[in-house]
């Protein structure tokens, strides 16, 4: 079966390591200055040429309150009114990139993150919504994955009819968890009722699908605190979950500070919550797609790993790698063909560069060839925990064992310690090592020796 998982305490004491998750390779942190707007404008160009379709992605990074555990690129305010300045450059932005691109590109994915893309009035998100219509091809067949992440305290029934009629049909709710001593300890006291009554009116609305996010290792955390919560969202039957394993960098995150790491559950506690949690789903029926998300057999990420075709760019799992990706907003991130680039992620600047009719793009990276072969030998393991040799070798036209040389004795280790299968033919990740396969895949990472793994979160 695809989705076993093979619970094994050593092995995951070996290889639980600090490591990228991922969503791209090279990673965002080799984005380098030296890749502007100029090189931006020519991928654009050749996205046109290829007629390909697109993914794009809206950052909205107003937020009412503070969640401590937060890492996201957020702007904290009780003015509702900071949101109009952003929304004026954003749709500046819009215009400069949609110029550039063909109208037969179809918007096959978008999705509104932030922040708290909810934040926003009711006329500023059907303004926004009627400016990305009138600029790019959006489909209105409610064919497309349209989703936006909602905070269910930020939202009510009149905010989803709203958004289910301006075109979205997958939602992502952040839950966490549901314990009120966890959630006064994070700053996010969030009611099992909230949340219910924000699943009850997608249903109704007929939103094609739910996504729960949930964060173990949160101070004030217990396993049977955790379970519980587990047992309850279960109940609401999300058709996907993402269990996050919570990253303490207060040295990098500035909410986090305030988080006393006292309070934090020990190490063996965190991994107590993922075995529990692992059990609880897979007995209610989901499936492990890995790198922390489980979902139903019927749902679209887990059909695509059963047919070889699920991919992972910057928004994560995904059925539409094949897209180009246009990251919006503050430090929104693009993919497009070979070209990886990151907007300014302070505010402020992204609003100035944008005001005169620049765009904000401040840094990013051209893939080489060796980048391009690394990234597939990455994307296969990590979405489908098995990686063909002769393929590799016939589509980059290289010897793999020959190419790999340098690599192929950690291989070797992870064969011999029952993490993957190891043969002439391929790589198998096995039941026991799918947990860990950010591991395996760290092995084929070039640029991991270059700078600090601090900079990452754990595997588990």
């Amino acid at each position: 079966m695809i989705d076993a998982l093979r619970w094994d305490t050593g092995l995951i004491r070996r290889y639980d390591l600090a490591g990228p998750r991922y969503t791209s390779y090279p990673t965002a942190v080799q984005l380098h200055s030296e890749v502007g707007s100029f090189d931006l404008l020519h991928a654009l160009r050749d996205s046109r040429r290829a007629v390909r379709p697109l993914s794009i992605y809206v950052h909205v990074p107003f937020c009412a309150n503070i969640c401590y555990y937060c890492a996201c690129n957020k702007v904290i305010t009780k003015d509702r009114g900071r949101a109009a300045p952003y929304l004026q450059r954003l749709e500046q932005e819009i215009q400069l990139i949609a110029c550039h691109l063909d109208p037969r590109q179809t918007v096959e994915q978008l999705h509104f993150g932030g922040g708290t893309p909810t934040f926003l009035s009711h006329v500023e998100l059907r303004q926004l919504m009627a400016h990305l219509r009138k600029h790019f091809n959006l489909l209105d067949d409610d064919s497309g994955d349209y989703g936006i992440e909602i905070d269910p305290r930020e939202a009510d029934w009149s905010t989803m009819g709203l958004l289910r009629e301006l075109g979205f049909n997958r939602v992502s709710l952040g839950v966490q968890d549901l314990d009120p001593v966890v959630q006064r300890a994070i700053n996010r006291l969030q009611s099992l009722e909230q949340t219910r009554a924000i699943i009850d009116a997608a249903r109704t609305l007929q939103f094609r699908s739910i996504n729960l996010d949930l964060i173990y290792g949160l101070p004030k955390q217990t396993p049977e605190g955790f379970a519980r919560t587990v047992d309850e969202v279960i109940k609401l039957q999300p058709d996907r979950l993402s269990v996050f394993n919570y990253a303490h960098l207060p040295e990098r995150f500035m909410p986090q500070r305030r988080i006393d790491s006292n309070d934090l559950p020990a190490p063996a506690a965190k991994l107590e919550m993922l075995q529990r949690t692992i059990e609880q789903l897979t007995a209610a029926g989901y499936r492990y797609i890995g790198m922390d998300h489980f979902a139903l057999p019927d749902d679209e990420l887990a059909i695509a790993q059963e047919e070889s075709t699920l991919q992972r760019n910057f928004q994560g799992y995904t059925t539409h790698g094949h897209c180009d990706l246009i990251g919006l907003g503050v430090s929104a991130i693009s993919q497009i063909g070979d070209l990886y680039c990151q907007n300014s992620s302070d505010l402020n600047t992204y609003q100035d560069t944008l005001s005169t009719s620049q765009l904000a793009t401040s840094r990013g990276l051209v893939c080489n060839a060796d980048d391009r072969l690394r990234r597939a030998v990455i994307q296969q393991l990590i979405c489908h925990f098995e990686l063909d040799f002769e393929t590799i070798e016939q589509a980059f036209t290289i010897d793999f064992r020959g190419y790999f040389k340098d690599e192929w004795p950690a291989l070797q280790a992870m064969h011999k310690d029952g993490l993957i299968n190891l043969s002439d033919q391929g790589i198998e990740v096995l039941p026991a090592g799918r947990l860990l396969v950010r591991s395996v895949c760290m092995v084929f990472d070039a640029y991991l020796g270059m700078h600090s793994q601090q900079r990452f979160s754990r595997v588990i």
